[in-house]
């Protein structure tokens, strides 16, 4: 099992609740977020156990805060961090890492309603922060 420092499951865990959590909230309303919360919370519960044992130690996850604009910039920092982390640690689970990510974004975006532009252009953004 790879070894993260207590900074580096922080910030893995930021970027895969945070990037739920961007999507979620591209498309308003409370009965949607919560809707869309959840089917990101499953998501994120198929990743291998290694992935999911980041996930879930070391306390709540650190949604940035502020504006949109400040929310959206630290979740795609934390989504760019995470990629170096995963690639200079454990490159084998870089790609399941991508993978979980979007599929949870997926999954938020299909949950309520189907998926809205704004979502789509969240999703963009997610991947391009990947680099997937």
């Amino acid at each position: 099992m790879t070894e993260y420092t207590d900074q580096e499951r922080q910030t893995l865990r930021t970027a895969a609740f945070g990037a739920v959590f961007l999507v979620s909230h591209a498309d308003p309303g409370f009965f949607a977020s919560f809707k869309e919360s959840i089917a990101g919370a499953k998501a994120l519960a198929g990743a291998s156990p290694e992935l999911q044992a980041v996930f879930k130690t070391g306390g709540l996850p650190e949604i940035p805060k502020g504006s949109p604009a400040e929310l959206e910039s630290g979740v795609i920092t934390a989504l760019q961090q995470s990629t170096g982390i995963l690639q200079a640690k454990s490159p084998e689970d870089l790609t399941e890492f991508r993978s979980v990510i979007a599929a949870a974004c997926d999954q938020v975006a299909n949950a309520s309603g189907g998926v809205k532009d704004t979502e789509t252009a969240a999703i963009a953004k997610v991947h391009a922060a990947l680099g997937s």
